[in-house]
């Protein structure tokens, strides 16, 4: 092949070059805009389930059909007690959908007996402890085991087992750092539990520790300004494309 052949098909190897960028930028761009339809249908979605108007708990013959996707965040309504049995708290840097509770701390895990016999995980709230001491943590729930019904109302949730960083249990104060109330079921001796747990919102301690509340929801949704740059990387791919093709040195 000779230089001026070389330098003819140059030109188009370099348009076909820029047409797959153009090509690849917009396709990222439009599946952006794709994710911000799924994610604004996501957060309608929770922030129905939230504000709902709370349902009874589903009997124990549902629970094996309940899912994350359909299930997750809805409010519910039973009447437990707490059991007298180790409790277990998880780790906390803050929360994404409990606004305000701010700064490290622990939740406060405890098992509930339903008046049908079984056992849910139910998250009782915040306490403010900031060293996770396991002494803290006994006051706090001491007082929530009475030995009498309570009547409940929070949010089902479904556990997330640890991964691959998440830092080992630490047995000795019962604590965990990723929110698997299966593990500490078994670990703890909680007998057979709900598959889910219940992030309760009321009722509030006299003195406000554990600190349960309600949730909201905070995702983030960049996909727009996400987009935005697919699109502008493409219209600057093909703008250099003009640029460098009426300056191209002619045959």
């Amino acid at each position: 092949m000779t230089a001026s052949e070389t330098r003819q098909r140059t030109p188009w190897g370099f348009g076909v070059f820029t047409l797959l960028m153009v090509a690849i930028f917009i396709g990222l761009g439009v599946w952006q805009l794709q994710r911000r339809i799924e994610k604004h249908a996501l957060i309608a979605a929770l922030d129905e389930r939230l504000t709902a108007a709370p349902v009874p708990l589903p009997p124990t013959s549902q629970w094996s059909v309940l899912t994350a996707d359909r299930d997750e965040f809805r409010r519910v309504s039973f009447t437990g007690t707490y059991e007298s049995r180790l409790d277990a708290m998880v780790y906390s840097s803050g929360s994404a959908i409990r606004p305000d509770i701010s700064g490290p701390g622990t939740w406060a895990f405890l098992p509930v007996r339903l008046p049908t016999g079984e056992t849910l995980a139910v998250n009782a709230g915040f306490v403010a402890n900031t060293m996770q001491d396991r002494n803290q943590q006994d006051r706090a729930v001491t007082q929530l085991i009475t030995g009498k019904p309570v009547a409940m109302t929070g949010y089902i949730r479904f556990p997330v087992a640890s991964g691959m960083l998440t830092p080992d249990v630490e047995h000795a104060k019962r604590l965990w750092f990723a929110r698997d109330h299966l593990a500490m079921a078994q670990a703890l001796g909680w007998e057979k539990v709900a598959p889910f747990y219940v992030d309760l919102e009321t009722p509030v301690p006299a003195n406000g520790i554990p600190r349960p509340g309600p949730l909201q929801v905070h995702l983030n949704d960049d996909h727009l300004q996400y987009a935005i740059t697919w699109f502008t990387l493409a219209f600057a791919v093909a703008i250099a494309f003009g640029v460098w093709w009426r300056r191209r040195p002619r045959a």
